[in-house]
């Protein structure tokens, strides 16, 4: 009996500090950081479209028809092919082009800002559009919109403890408008998700680009996802920042 007594005052001892530790208002563990706090990259500031990919689709508006490098199915060409941008004016809808889905296509400035600390902004001026990226205990979704609902969640890639941080930011779109994957009528549904990385990369003379890589699954008029990747470069300021309404034509 002495014996156990003795183990339980040991015991006692060894677990008492951490619990009266716990009790002072000792440093438990540490809270989630806010989404701005932990970000694995700086996105903020302005930046410019560099067309590097698929330059005559995208500078220009192609021909009804003209669906190369996308991955519409049957119906999906069927719907492109009726396309009418005087109908779509007529019914104000000249910014289906101008979605979620392809408005990072488009030629044209960003600008990028924290509004709080776990929503991050992407105002585009090609289109006027504004995109908003939750992050943690988002608001629920509201009515479809050209933006749809997305969701935006940082991925680490650290190199090691004193390494600065690193990674990209994921973001998943739902809850769109059905829109145009392309201006000439191509396309997505309001079924559609939309799955975006976006990478922060500096160049030997300092330049940073930002490379977004899109990809668009839509079950109702694509065969297969349609993966994108559109560039950036970031700019001093806000000089030849230039917002024009959307244009169906």
């Amino acid at each position: 009996m002495r014996l156990l007594a003795v183990m339980a005052a040991a015991a006692f001892l060894l677990v008492s500090p951490v619990a009266l530790h716990g009790q002072r208002g000792g440093r438990g563990a540490a809270p989630p950081s806010a989404a701005r706090e932990a970000a694995a990259i700086d996105l903020t500031g302005y930046w410019v479209s560099v067309i590097t990919e698929d330059w005559k689709y995208r500078m220009v508006t192609p021909k009804k028809g003209v669906y190369d490098a996308l991955t519409l199915n049957g119906e999906g060409r069927r719907i492109g092919d009726t396309w009418d941008p005087a109908r779509d004016e007529a019914a104000d809808e000249q910014c289906r082009a101008y979605g979620a889905a392809n408005i990072m296509r488009l030629p044209g400035r960003l600008h990028i800002t924290w509004p709080d600390a776990n929503t991050l902004r992407i105002d585009t001026d090609t289109g006027t559009q504004t995109r908003l990226f939750h992050f943690g205990a988002a608001p629920a979704p509201g009515e479809p919109a050209w933006q749809g609902h997305s969701i935006g969640q940082w991925e680490d890639a650290t190199g090691g403890r004193g390494a600065p941080r690193a990674g990209n930011l994921k973001v998943v779109t739902t809850n769109l408008r059905s829109g145009y994957v392309r201006k000439n009528g191509a396309p997505y549904s309001g079924k559609a998700v939309v799955t975006e990385y976006y990478d922060l990369n500096t160049v030997p003379n300092g330049d940073q680009w930002l490379t977004v890589t899109t990809k668009v699954e839509d079950p109702v008029y694509f065969s297969r996802p349609y993966l994108t990747t559109s560039d950036f470069k970031r700019l001093p300021n806000a000089s030849g920042w230039n917002p024009t309404p959307c244009s169906a034509r």
